[in-house]
């Protein structure tokens, strides 16, 4: 293992029911990067964050995580699973889905410290609360109920919560689902701004490299039950994703700089967005 890595799998293979997802996947990452993890559905994307978070074992293979076996260090690592959206009556307001980040096993509630203690501690919660919360923007619709808010404010308070314990390592899975294009472009600059102002290493799981692209420093790529790393320009070409694919596959650059993916069985959408669909649709492409 690499001294300095955030996360590093060697020769790593993992089963589920039985049945292999991926197997001998070394793939390394390190602190203070921005890498986006790229995939199918069903290619293990989730599977390989519950790996790292310790909460599914190898079958064969080693994995460390800020240079401890993984779940060891899962008080520095920020996370954020992958959601579709909130109960309609949700009355939970904003800052008190941030504050679940603090003390959610206790339900936002502090324990019940003597006087002095008590009392230092909360205003210590509310003032980091407070400053995470102003870190991603939320400031202004913090105090409302968390179902009256949009998706992309939504979001931002939710990273708000996987921030609040000032994390080395953030694993967010499918942050940018489900939203429109300017708030997966408002998402990825924050998460950005974060990874850099504050040196945090960042794995973020996405359908969609697209809004990603002026930010990351690396891509993971999953398909097959095998991985690659490197730069998007290593990894998103044709002769690399035809060979994890098993099947040709071709790879375009929009004149505006965006990634279109074309061929490979159950394509990750990273290849369009809702604005380009109809175009590949009307040139065939469609699946």
């Amino acid at each position: 293992m690499r001294e300095g890595s955030a996360i590093e799998l060697e020769d790593a293979s993992v089963q589920l029911a039985g049945r292999a997802v991926w197997g001998e996947v070394s793939i390394s990452m390190a602190r203070g990067e921005f890498v986006a993890l790229l995939g199918a559905n069903g290619s293990g994307k989730s599977t390989l964050l519950r790996v790292v978070l310790g909460a599914l074992a190898l079958h064969r293979g080693r994995v460390r995580v800020l240079g401890e076996r993984a779940g060891a260090r899962n008080a520095a690592i920020g996370y954020l699973p992958q959601r579709h959206s909130f109960e309609p009556g949700t009355r939970l307001r904003g800052v008190d889905i941030v504050r679940l980040g603090l003390d959610g096993d206790r339900w936002g509630l502090p324990l019940p410290l003597p006087g002095r203690a008590a009392r230092s501690r909360r205003r210590s919660a509310r003032e980091r609360v407070a400053r995470v919360i102003e870190d991603v923007g939320g400031g202004r619709y913090a105090d409302r109920a968390i179902d009256e808010l949009s998706g992309g404010e939504q979001q931002r308070l939710l990273i708000a919560q996987a921030l609040v314990r000032d994390p080395e390592l953030l694993l967010l899975d499918e942050p940018l689902d489900s939203l429109d294009l300017p708030n997966q472009a408002g998402v990825a600059r924050l998460v950005n701004g974060i990874c850099r102002q504050a040196g945090v290493g960042v794995l973020l799981v996405a359908h969609d490299v697209n809004p990603l692209l002026p930010y990351i420093d690396r891509v993971i790529y999953l398909a097959g039950g095998r991985a690659v790393e490197g730069t998007v320009e290593q990894v998103i070409n044709a002769e690399t994703l035809s060979r994890l694919h098993g099947v040709p596959v071709e790879v375009l650059r929009a004149s505006d700089g965006r990634v279109v993916v074309v061929g490979q069985p159950d394509a990750p959408a990273l290849h369009h967005d809702r604005h380009m669909q109809s175009s590949l649709a009307a040139q065939g492409h469609a699946h």
